[in-house]
């Protein structure tokens, strides 16, 4: 697992405040000896989960109102902030909220911080033999078509220009090139 990065230094201080994101900005010493003014932005993680059901993978095609365009994506959301909910209880909530499914087998599978710029954590959590518990029950601005898809499927999504996840598409595509690391990930999600 990928350590987490970029702490705010102690003399950073918050500047802007909004519903998902908050600026924070910190005088900085510099190599001459001058100082300068450095940012970074934080938000709240957010735990995906690649959901199984027998041989099948559950992938999302998505609609939102802020996107041009639908797109594929993993059943996954941001961890409630208050009071800051565990990673996994939020990767949960998210399968059962976007897909109404549950599963009783879990592991986290990567932990990563994408942006050197931006404190979140990606957390990305396996759920194998997943099953339908009830109805989704989706936010207002959400749209999602639960699609369940072969391994194989699954891996053809690094091709597909829409899906959201950047970081899972190089992981994809690193499989396709790679057959002993494709079946190690397909033992590993199936069980």
């Amino acid at each position: 697992m990928e350590k987490k990065r970029n702490p705010l230094p102690e003399n950073a201080k918050l500047v802007f405040k909004g519903q998902i994101f908050e600026v924070w900005q910190w005088e900085q010493k510099l190599y001459d000896g001058s100082t300068g003014i450095f940012e970074r932005v934080k938000r709240p993680s957010t735990a995906q989960v690649i959901a199984t059901a027998g041989d099948k993978i559950l992938v999302q095609k998505q609609e939102q109102p802020d996107k041009i365009r639908p797109y594929y994506s993993l059943p996954g959301g941001r961890c409630d902030d208050e009071p800051n909910e565990d990673p996994l209880l939020a990767a949960k909530r998210e399968l059962l909220e976007e897909a109404g499914y549950v599963s009783a087998d879990w592991s986290l599978w990567r932990e990563e911080s994408p942006l050197n710029k931006v404190i979140w954590t990606i957390y990305t959590f396996l759920a194998r033999e997943c099953r339908k518990e009830k109805e989704p029950r989706l936010d207002p601005g959400e749209k999602i078509e639960n699609i369940w898809v072969s391994f194989d499927e699954f891996l053809n999504l690094a091709e597909e220009m829409l899906f959201y996840d950047r970081e899972s598409l190089k992981m994809l595509s690193q499989m396709k090139a790679d057959p002993k690391v494709k079946e190690d990930f397909r033992k590993l999600i199936f069980g």
